[in-house]
């Protein structure tokens, strides 16, 4: 079992950055694929963002502006986001999944991001 803390998230305006963290709670981080959720207002949550056992990818809707990063030693992940719009505004989740199966189990609280224009 994995606990999931996401913190970090904030409101920015348009153009401005912010920093998600996300701290695993487990002994075997590296036997877990990671990856960033989010959900706007009245929408599906979607992953744009994972760091598995096959690496990393990024949603097309955040490609070039996103990055997810893992600290193994820390237990980290994070999201760096740059270039905010407006429409990246949305509940951002923290997800781990095993490297044995397909699908993420585990889901943090939560850390909403609002950007105003």
């Amino acid at each position: 079992q994995v606990q999931l803390l996401e913190t970090g998230g904030g409101s920015v305006q348009a153009g401005g950055s912010l920093n998600l963290s996300c701290l695993a709670s487990t002994r075997t981080f590296s036997d877990w694929n990671m990856a960033w959720f989010r959900q706007a207002p009245g929408k599906q949550r979607l992953i744009i963002a994972g760091d598995t056992w096959a690496g990393k990818f990024h949603d097309e809707s955040v490609r070039g502006r996103f990055t997810i990063s893992r600290d193994k030693a820390k237990n980290m992940v994070y999201l760096q986001m740059n270039s905010l719009k407006p429409e990246d505004t949305a509940l951002y989740y923290c997800a781990a999944g095993s490297v044995l199966k397909a699908g993420y189990e585990y889901f943090g609280q939560g850390t909403q991001v609002t950007v105003s224009s």
